[in-house]
């Protein structure tokens, strides 16, 4: 992997192993539905949210949940960190939309069967440091979906949050699936480029950003990040 913003032209691309991005992956017709749901979601049961971190700090993206509430570092059937309300649930048809994300990435969906969403929203000003996803029991591909403002994606590796990492600039409508050997690598979003959306398709301004994941929780209760989950 090298330092450069990736990749040259708009081909799909494998930009480590098992992580693909594919662009202009959903139509316009899509992004449309799935802005009209996500602002369904944020109104609630549980309304989104700049989530609170244990250390003090708070995120500036904001973000809903679906199927688990996300709060660091677990997950949970309810908002614990907002208003305690169970989770909306995780819809059929965006299992569905998670499948044929995953074959469009890796050309078969096998057993992938997502049950949690985090929903977030990116301002102008919005970033997420270099992380690892790691609250999950399963090691299922992570999808994640951008619709909006372009954003600068970092993808980095399993080890640390420094180098080797790819830049990838992740336009409205494209696709990243990350998993097999990338699954638990480090990744981030240092910056968001705004008024590069069209507004008659995503949100007016901004970025947002539909994850969907396969918890492995089954119909448990809760359950905390494993040891070495990072920030």
């Amino acid at each position: 992997m090298t330092d450069a913003l990736f990749p040259l032209g708009r081909g799909r691309a494998e930009v480590a192993p098992g992580a693909v991005h594919v662009p202009g992956w959903l139509s316009r017709r899509r992004q449309r539905e799935l802005v009209e749901s996500c602002r369904a979601w944020a109104v609630g049961p549980v309304p989104i949210r700049h989530t609170a971190l244990p250390g003090g700090g708070v995120m500036s993206v904001r973000t809903v949940c679906l199927g688990w509430h996300w709060l660091p570092y677990r997950y949970s059937r309810t908002a614990d960190d907002v208003n305690g309300a169970p989770v909306a649930p995780f819809p059929d048809w965006l299992v569905g939309l998670g499948r044929e994300a995953v074959a469009a990435a890796y050309g078969d969906a096998g057993s992938y069967r997502p049950d949690a969403a985090l929903v977030n929203f990116y301002d102008g000003d919005a970033r997420m440091g270099m992380h690892q996803d790691r609250e999950e029991r399963s090691s299922a591909p992570v999808v994640s979906l951008s619709i909006g403002d372009a954003c600068l994606f970092r993808f980095g590796n399993t080890r640390g949050r420094g180098r080797p990492y790819a830049d990838v600039r992740l336009e409205s409508g494209d696709l990243f699936v990350f998993g097999g050997p990338s699954r638990f690598a480090y990744h981030g979003v240092p910056k968001v480029y705004p008024g590069t959306g069209d507004p008659s398709v995503g949100p007016r301004t901004g970025r947002l950003n539909i994850t969907l994941r396969e918890t492995g929780l089954g119909g448990g209760g809760a359950a905390s990040a494993p040891p070495g989950g990072a920030a």
